[in-house]
């Protein structure tokens, strides 16, 4: 896999760091991008199982109104 090096706030760093509870700054931010990433996939999942049901709701045929 390749690799991309960036510059991040220190404070920001040891912020993630504290609340992951990871002590490796590199495994810290990894870890949150991998969660970011996971989180999105759930996201797209849940939203397109409720879009392909509604519509089948309106590909069904509706009864003649009034």
């Amino acid at each position: 896999m390749a690799k991309v090096s960036i510059s991040l706030d220190a404070e920001l760093v040891v912020e993630v760091m504290v609340l992951a509870g990871i002590g490796s700054p590199q495994d810290a931010i990894e870890a949150v991008v991998r969660d970011y990433v996971v989180r999105g996939h759930r996201t797209e999942a849940r939203t397109e199982l409720k879009d392909r049901n509604l519509r089948e709701v309106d590909a069904k045929p509706q009864e003649p109104q009034g």
